[in-house]
């Protein structure tokens, strides 16, 4: 695997961003891990959470290592405290990774598959969020998604987290709005059924010992009653690193990577 650290502007933002990505090598020989390639390699959009940035997955896990064997490309970007969403304060940081990123990336990666069956997003916690939406709001992009530990009820962070409601309320606008907006997941699930557009394949997990775990109990009864085909899956556990590192190569192992 190649390891690049991209630094580049995004015209979307008006700013410099960054974002790591994992390329795939075909290797011989290298201690510890197998490389293969393809022409057109598949890539999973990777997201992180709330407290972390673009280089939280290869420093908690050992996500070059699992993707390697898989031919498989990651990119992880930073997108700050935004929750993947185009804020009332002007920044649009859901136009820059539903939209912006897959084209740059595409351009800059010249192997990067563009067909939405090699394209994939999965993440953690406000990540877990920000790949969900991305399957219900972006699905002729990418045709699967996966969250760990999600915040997939935004309409309640008001009331879970009263301490940050101006740095909600400069996200998402009126609290008492985000229910049925195009930043509710329930919402949008329900949408892109009705829609005829292509449903994503999703998975999700979260511990049972997590202070998400109930919003997540209420998105996969959503999500089943909707028919989509998810997978969901739960253990014992909590909000933590371990638990991810080990979650994150299941859902490396159910991508639907063409041989």
């Amino acid at each position: 695997m190649a390891l690049m650290h991209a630094h580049f502007f995004s015209n979307v933002l008006g700013m410099c961003v960054q974002a790591d990505v994992i390329l795939p090598e075909r290797t011989v020989g290298q201690i510890g891990m197998e490389g293969t390639a393809s022409d057109n390699y598949p890539t999973l959009y990777l997201l992180h959470g709330m407290s972390d940035d673009q280089t939280i997955w290869q420093r908690r896990t050992s996500i070059e290592r699992y993707a390697s064997e898989k031919g498989l490309a990651v990119v992880m970007p930073t997108t700050h405290l935004a929750w993947y969403t185009d804020t009332q304060y002007g920044m649009r940081y859901w136009t820059y990774i539903s939209q912006e990123l897959p084209e740059i990336c595409r351009s800059f990666f010249k192997g990067m598959s563009t067909r939405r069956e090699d394209t994939f997003a999965a993440g953690l916690s406000m990540g877990g969020y920000g790949a969900f939406k991305l399957g219900l709001r972006a699905s002729e992009t990418f045709s699967a998604v996966a969250s760990l530990s999600g915040g997939l009820d935004v309409t309640g962070l008001g009331g879970r987290h009263q301490e940050r409601n101006a740095l909600f309320e400069g996200i998402f606008g009126d609290l008492s709005k985000v229910k049925g907006s195009e930043n509710d997941l329930f919402y949008l699930a329900e949408k892109l059924k009705e829609s005829g557009k292509p449903l994503p394949k999703m998975y999700q997990w979260c511990g049972t010992e997590d202070f998400l775990y109930e919003d997540n109990l209420k998105m996969r009864d959503h999500l089943r009653k909707l028919g989509y085909d998810l997978t969901y899956e739960e253990s014992p556990g909590d909000h933590q690193w371990k638990y991810w590192d080990e979650k994150i190569q299941t859902v490396i192992n159910w991508l639907p990577i063409a041989k």
